[in-house]
């Protein structure tokens, strides 16, 4: 027993120094499985849609191109009254026309182009040109000076369009293209993205609602597009912010759904027609709400509503009861929080249609039914421009004056009658 157990230990101490000697001289022999390599981190979602962004805008800009075109108007220019003594201005051949250059996009094969109105103010002829340097002259279907839009056919076979694009799925960072012919220098593309939405109370419109971009807008560029990166039709350019009549980085397009409802408007009817009551409003603000009572209304969500300033002579809202001094809370059924929402909403009626007021008169809440008019046109602007006849020729464009709007056109009165 003893010589058997000898033997084992024997045998063992054997085993032990292999064992030890064979894992000091070749350890890979005891190594494990290797471990599975780890899944690389993924990259944040940001950062991957930066490096998904194309490196060019070549296919946008080549489909809006063909579709955007030159807008140039002329315009004669009134004789004046000579003053005494002035001989020279009534010679025959000294008056010359004044030439206006602008952009336009064309939207149906039919050959409409959507332009800004300010483009062809008061032109007693318009000429257009293609891409492809084909031209024609241009008739005017119908203008809407409170959205700044207009609308011109001109009658050429195989026109290239734009497609409208739906601008309420734009973002604030979407890249954008401005396509039009800025200085006469021919066509010209420039590449920014959407700084903001639905910007208002600049006083360049009546109904105002655009996109503000940074590409690049200068005077010519009015009336040309503003597309997205898939070469659709955002808006269209209108006015810059400026002070020296170049582009600062603020630049502001009317956008597509407004620029489609009033093409539309315009070749059916010639005018866009906007609902009227004939009142014209002022904001209420939180200390006059409160003196009125009306601040558990704001905290159901009713709005402050606005205070009725001056109440139109014979107009729909006189002869439905509305004062002067009622404050008024609700159209048809929906709270009314400022001046400029009501001016839309009421716009947005249809004229010959009964609507639904509510009004706070001497503490007291009352209903009124209104018959809503049709929106008078604006007053065609004072011509301002000079008649000298060494006067160089104009190039009216989007905004070159401080602080905002057209210097073709005066701003809207603040505020205009709902």
């Amino acid at each position: 027993m003893r010589r058997l157990w000898g033997i084992f230990a024997q045998a063992t101490t054997i085993a032990v120094g292999v064992l030890l000697a064979a894992r000091l001289l070749a350890p890979q022999w005891f190594a494990g499985p290797a471990p599975a390599p780890r899944p690389a981190a993924s990259a944040p979602r940001g950062a991957a849609a930066f490096t998904q962004a194309p490196r060019s805008y070549a296919q946008a800009a080549a489909s809006a191109m063909p579709a955007v075109v030159s807008v140039t108007s002329e315009r004669m220019p009134r004789r004046r009254a000579p003053l005494p003594g002035d001989q020279g201005s009534e010679r025959p051949g000294t008056l010359r026309p004044s030439l206006g250059l602008g952009s336009g996009v064309l939207v149906a094969p039919a050959g409409y182009v959507l332009t800004n109105d300010h483009v062809i103010e008061g032109a007693e002829q318009i000429e257009v040109r293609l891409a492809d340097g084909r031209q024609a002259r241009a008739k005017v279907v119908g203008r809407d000076p409170d959205t700044d839009l207009a609308v011109l056919h001109i009658d050429l076979p195989r026109l290239p369009t734009l497609e409208f694009a739906d601008e309420r799925k734009a973002r604030v960072g979407d890249v954008v293209l401005a396509v039009g012919y800025p200085f006469g220098v021919g066509q010209t593309v420039t590449q920014g993205i959407i700084s903001a939405l639905g910007r208002s109370r600049l006083g360049i419109n009546t109904f105002e609602n655009f996109i503000q971009t940074d590409a690049a807008i200068n005077p010519g560029n009015s009336g040309g597009a503003l597309v997205d990166s898939q070469g659709r039709l955002l808006g269209i350019n209108t006015a810059i912010y400026s002070s020296s009549g170049g582009s600062l980085g603020i630049g502001f397009a009317v956008p597509a759904s407004t620029a489609r409802e009033v093409l539309r408007q315009l070749i059916a009817h010639g005018r866009v027609r906007r609902g009227w009551i004939g009142v014209e409003v002022r904001d209420l603000d939180p200390a006059q709400a409160r003196r009125l009572g009306l601040r558990a209304a704001r905290n159901t969500h009713d709005g402050y509503g606005v205070m009725v300033a001056e109440v139109l002579a014979g107009g729909p809202a006189q002869q439905a009861g509305l004062r002067r001094g009622d404050v008024l809370l609700r159209l048809d059924g929906r709270a009314v929080d400022n001046a400029d929402q009501l001016l839309d909403r009421v716009a947005a009626l249809t004229p010959g249609k009964p609507a639904g007021l509510e009004v706070l008169r001497a503490g007291k809440r009352r209903s009124l039914r209104v018959n809503v008019g049709l929106r008078p046109l604006p007053p065609p602007a004072d011509d301002d421009e000079s008649d000298d006849e060494d006067a160089p020729a104009s190039e009216p464009g989007p905004a070159a004056l401080a602080p905002w709007g057209q210097p073709s056109r005066p701003a809207p009165p603040n505020p205009p009658l709902s």
